[in-house]
């Protein structure tokens, strides 16, 4: 596989994995019953982007890790994935 599209398909796999885990353990102001002036209810009460960020990393990794794996010892490859829009030769 080459490296532009390992590159790829890591930042698409941690952008997904962004969105899963960034309600995970969420506390809103609402649910402590302290709402700051000026801000949403349903706002974080901690925001923990460093937290969230190092967990996504290390998920991603592990998913790509797992690809890149099948892709090297089972020769599984992108041409591999099923498509949406068919292709005629």
């Amino acid at each position: 596989m080459q490296w532009l599209s390992t590159f790829a398909v890591f930042f698409i796999v941690w952008w997904t994995v962004l969105f899963i885990i960034l309600p995970i353990g969420l506390r809103t102001q609402s649910e402590d019953g302290d709402v700051a002036l000026g801000t949403v209810a349903s706002a974080p009460t901690r925001f923990r982007g460093g937290q969230i960020v190092l967990v996504t990393t290390l998920v991603s990794v592990a998913i790509c890790g797992v690809w890149y794996a099948s892709t090297w010892y089972f020769g599984f490859s992108l041409d591999d994935l099923p498509r949406i829009i068919p292709v005629y030769d």
